[in-house]
């Protein structure tokens, strides 16, 4: 992503994750960023960026997305994020055991 809103650094949660963009007449897939952070002084908020390689996507211009969350939305997103990853990672498991 030559053409990046986001700084991708050692810290960076994710520096390459699936993306799909939807829009009402188009649908594509490719690649993104992701960041969960705070501000190093004085922190009042958490931020959950997001930006799309718009090297791939033709129908968005460079943009990032970025969720402004208190702490206790924070933790809410983090325990749904962890129930969903343990009902896919069950699921994966199951389906990989069947198929031996």
């Amino acid at each position: 992503m030559a053409d990046r809103l986001m700084s991708v650094t050692a810290y960076t949660t994710l520096e390459l994750a699936d993306v799909l963009v939807k829009g009402h007449d188009f649908e594509t897939e490719g690649y993104a960023v992701v960041d969960a952070t705070a501000d190093r002084k004085s922190p009042d908020h958490v931020k959950l960026q997001l930006e799309a390689d718009n090297m791939t996507e033709t129908h968005l211009p460079a943009h990032m997305e970025e969720l402004r969350l208190t702490p206790e939305q924070a933790r809410a997103l983090a325990a749904d994020l962890e129930e969903h990853a343990d009902r896919v990672e069950t699921e994966r498991d199951e389906s990989s055991r069947e198929s031996k």
